[in-house]
């Protein structure tokens, strides 16, 4: 069925969402935040994504995260999004929190690649900027932390960009709690708060409880936690190995080796945990990564409506008894699977 012409988003769109607050901040963030890292490039269908975009903002989902080189091809992501905001979205551009972010490679030569220079920084947000046709994103953040370039430097161009109006605040991604306590404190120097940090999380991926999660609480700074499926693995997809098209068989940070069997034994026993709460294992994979407050929302993506209306469902239980996260704690998977845990010390 053809999509309307004509976009008239649901009255009741702000009836069932569950709003957290970031940080110190005045902001408010939905528990749940949709990412566009896939699914929504030029080698996507772009009427599926727009209707996921659609259906998102009338569950209240008023947060979308992208980057300048998601796609594929690079920015296409961004390029698509405008398009949306363009046809869709304008009318309602004060009710989104958009954010992007820069650090990986994105065009030729020493300035486009993989860093945080301040060169780099400023002319990704500039174009970043362009592709969504915005004057100004909510929050944009430094994606990773660059050894070759000085954290003071980083923070400078986010800082720059703050000042411009470019960005009403600013964020970090998968900085290690040292670096984020540093960053902060450079921020603060220039009167800038350190808004939020961007941290892969999840029951497979648990870094952050080693002290960021205690240094962001002292911080004020809000926490939304991506990959909380861990790319699929806490879901059934994998129960019964690889399925053709799956990430696992194009991604190059889905390692198919963490698909020993004792994982996929781990996977089914909290497949059978998340049955006895009523929920899908990835609808209580998303219910974990919430459990904690000081997680203000969880970011996820989607193939379809259908997908993004089942991890939605996750929010109609987000308690877990002792004993749950006793049985949870006590399952051991072999080796550790790190999914962009935070950068070491530099």
């Amino acid at each position: 069925m053809a999509l309307p012409t004509q976009y008239v988003p649901s009255q009741t769109r702000y009836d069932n969402m569950t709003y957290r607050k970031c940080g110190h901040s005045g902001v408010f963030l939905p528990a749940i935040s949709l990412g566009l890292w896939q699914n929504f490039g030029g080698a996507d269908v772009f009427e599926t994504g727009r209707s996921i975009l659609r259906y998102a903002f009338d569950q209240g989902i008023t947060h979308i995260d992208l980057a300048n080189n998601y796609g594929p091809p690079y920015g296409s992501a961004e390029e698509n999004f405008g398009k949306v905001l363009a046809t869709d979205f304008k009318p309602f551009r004060d009710e989104l929190f958009i954010s992007s972010k820069a650090g990986w490679d994105m065009w030729p030569g020493p300035y486009g690649g993989i860093g945080s220079s301040k060169k780099y920084l400023i002319a990704s947000c500039d174009q970043s900027l362009q592709r969504m046709g915005l004057d100004y994103v909510d929050v944009f953040y430094s994606h990773r932390v660059d050894p070759n370039t000085p954290i003071e430097e980083t923070m400078g161009a986010l800082t720059q960009l703050h000042r411009q109006g470019k960005a009403l605040y600013v964020g970090i991604s998968s900085y290690s709690p040292k670096l984020t306590r540093k960053a902060a404190e450079i921020l603060s120097r220039e009167n800038v708060p350190l808004f939020i940090h961007q941290p892969s999380y999840s029951m497979f991926n648990r870094w952050i409880e080693n002290g960021l999660l205690d240094t962001l609480e002292e911080l004020g700074t809000g926490c939304i936690g991506f990959s909380p499926l861990a790319q699929g693995l806490l879901t059934k997809k994998y129960l019964n190995g690889v399925p053709e098209g799956a990430r696992a068989t194009k991604s190059p940070s889905f390692r198919q080796d963490w698909l020993t069997d004792n994982n996929v034994s781990v996977i089914r026993k909290l497949t059978e945990i998340a049955e006895r709460r009523g929920q899908s294992l990835a609808q209580m994979a998303i219910a974990w990564v919430l459990k904690d407050p000081r997680v203000t929302s969880a970011l996820i993506g989607a193939r379809t409506v259908e997908q993004l209306a089942d991890s939605l469902d996750s929010l109609k239980y987000l308690t877990f008894t002792s004993d749950e996260l006793k049985e949870i704690d006590s399952l051991q998977l072999d080796g550790d699977i790190n999914i962009w845990s935070g950068s070491s010390d530099l």
